[in-house]
């Protein structure tokens, strides 16, 4: 069985954002695959009783001034989104529907830019379906996708799965059983690919 990384990620986590832009190199240098799990980090926080750093005010000033740094590290861009926090539901049924399609990646790049590069508010459909098509996606079909029954149980079942296997927060990552928490351990994920076979 090839190398695997689970990526369980919600849009509106800033972190999650960074570890995307990181991921690829790391799956890539480690002749692994990454395995995307979208999940609703509201559902998350609710079943596990966590809640967003910024719920904290000097937390949350550290998260920004970390995020920011992170960045700068990384060599990507990142603006933090001014209408954070944004309700992902409609945002993480898109990706749990275009999961497994040609489509999947372009709109994940799409997403997470629009909220964390350009600063869109994806609260308001509007302004989705203007992102959408700007990026070549159809609004109407994807409004039919986000309402599908069977995509909306996907997410619920990805949510439910993480919290299952221990996960509190967004990004999260498993490494066969391993664990990891936070676009900060991606040195940890990038040796456990190393260790596994």
């Amino acid at each position: 069985m090839s190398k695997t990384v689970e990526f369980f990620f919600d849009f509106g986590s800033p972190a999650s954002y960074l570890a995307w832009t990181q991921l690829s190199r790391i799956a890539s240098e480690a002749g692994a695959q990454i395995v995307w799990r979208p999940m609703l980090l509201g559902g998350v926080f609710k079943a596990s009783g966590n809640q967003s750093p910024v719920t904290v005010p000097a937390k949350g000033r550290y998260m920004l001034q970390d995020l920011a740094r992170f960045a700068t590290r990384y060599g990507v861009a990142m603006t933090f989104n001014p209408y954070f926090p944004i309700n992902t539901l409609v945002l993480m049924r898109g990706a749990a529907g275009y999961l497994g399609s040609e489509r999947f990646l372009p709109y994940v790049q799409t997403i997470f830019e629009a909220l964390w590069v350009q600063q869109k508010n994806l609260g308001k459909p509007e302004v989705v379906a203007e992102v959408l098509s700007a990026a070549g996606f159809s609004p109407a079909e994807f409004e039919q996708l986000v309402n599908d029954e069977a995509v909306k149980q996907r997410l619920k079942d990805n949510t439910e799965e993480a919290v299952k296997r221990g996960a509190f927060g967004a990004p999260t990552f498993f490494v066969g059983s391993e664990m990891h928490f936070g676009q900060d351990r991606l040195d940890f994920v990038a040796e456990a690919l190393a260790r596994s076979s």
